[in-house]
């Protein structure tokens, strides 16, 4: 496909995405109706479709209105492209560009474009929260978000995994937020077939995600509760950081975590699966991945950024209050409740928090937010103990 077909076809994902179709699904619809597109035509039509949502109310704003062919005019005005050589009409390029899209075009931007890529609503509780990192959060949520993996330090090294990725043409450094992190490069698209992936010596995982697992003070012998385990990403950080403890990992929907015993096989870890609704109890820390807003991941899931309404948050709060309380009963005597979200929402964090600590006999020992300005995703972690 040319570069113009390519755009002419995320123009058409576009317009079924802003009627209320889901983006993945948009996507896999189009795949299946057009099987004469290539992989490399696939992944560059995604990443036009995802350039988009990340910044859609300032490509809105660029490019004249909310349709794929205006949306699209803002991505290109933002890059710098000459549109016209782009909407020729030629060989499955998008129609010529009209009157009202050429007036649209030369209108002067608009001030505060950033600003234009949060939903209103959220603005002031994120400026408030975010404080002076605001427009440098605000700048990398509009971006790609980068790549991260987690070496599993119970069977290979940093730097014996560098070296592994390497010979799968992937470049990969070590990031600073956590000793198991590696962030990669070019060839990162390849991952999943690589060696150093199907042998089990790499799992993608954010390094913010990482870094917060890393805060747990783990010893041999504790037996670990992942109480809304998803996937069981930290589950499987959590045995390679102490493959002595028994972790334990359940979530409500089994279907979550179906692929988990064949990911725990590849990396040679041990993991025992709860049914849903029967986790035990008794452990020395349970952890709480809870369902949230995702806000903090906004820019791998940009979609979910147009979707939150605030009934939908207060429901959010509402559910993790709920889960925590039934998670505290999970813990034995002496023992810790960990909160995580990938949020950067204060009702959802520090509130939370606050108010987890307020009704029930817990102290907060420990939280801290991880901001996308370090490179990973927008993060909270909160510890507590029963209070003696």
């Amino acid at each position: 496909m040319t570069p113009a077909a390519r755009i002419a076809a995320a123009i058409e994902i576009l317009d079924r995405i802003t009627t209320g179709e889901p983006s993945e699904k948009a996507l896999t619809n189009w795949a299946r109706a057009h099987r004469f597109a290539g992989s490399k035509d696939r992944a560059a039509i995604r990443d036009h479709v995802f350039d988009v949502l990340r910044c859609r109310g300032s490509f809105a704003a660029l490019g004249g209105g909310q349709g794929g062919r205006a949306l699209i005019l803002g991505l290109l005005r933002a890059q710098g492209v000459d549109p016209e050589t782009i909407f020729t009409g030629e060989r499955f390029a998008p129609e010529p560009l009209g009157p009202d899209e050429r007036a649209a075009l030369d209108k002067p931007a608009p001030p505060d474009l950033a600003r234009r890529d949060w939903p209103e609503w959220l603005l002031a509780p994120l400026t408030q929260r975010l404080g002076s990192e605001f427009d440098t959060v605000t700048e990398a949520m509009r971006a790609r978000a980068p790549v991260f993996v987690r070496v599993n330090i119970a069977r290979t090294t940093p730097d014996a995994a560098i070296a592994v990725l390497a010979e799968d043409g992937i470049q990969a450094e070590a990031h600073p937020l956590s000793p198991s992190a590696l962030q990669l490069g070019e060839g990162a698209r390849r991952i999943q077939q690589s060696r150093a992936y199907q042998e089990g010596f790499v799992e993608l995982q954010d390094v913010s995600s990482q870094a917060a697992v890393g805060q747990i003070p783990l010893a041999p012998g504790m037996r670990i509760l992942d109480y809304c385990a998803g996937g069981g990403g930290k589950a499987l950080a959590l045995v390679a950081a102490c493959p002595d403890c028994e972790i334990c990992a359940h979530d409500i929907d089994a279907g979550r975590m179906r692929d988990l015993p064949l990911r725990a096989d590849r990396a040679g870890a041990r993991v025992s699966i709860c049914a849903p609704g029967k986790p035990g109890a008794g452990y020395d820390f349970v952890l709480v991945d809870a369902p949230c807003s995702g806000s903090g991941t906004w820019r791998r899931t940009p979609e979910a950024k147009w979707r939150l309404t605030p009934e939908r948050l207060g429901d959010l709060v509402a559910l993790q209050a709920r889960i925590l309380d039934e998670a505290s009963a999970l813990v034995a005597p002496g023992g810790r409740l960990v909160y995580m979200t990938c949020s950067l929402l204060a009702d959802e964090n520090d509130a939370q928090a606050a108010a987890f600590a307020g009704r029930t006999g817990w102290d907060l020992v420990s939280q801290r937010s991880y901001s996308p300005a370090t490179g990973g995703d927008g993060f909270f972690v909160a510890q507590f103990e029963r209070k003696a």
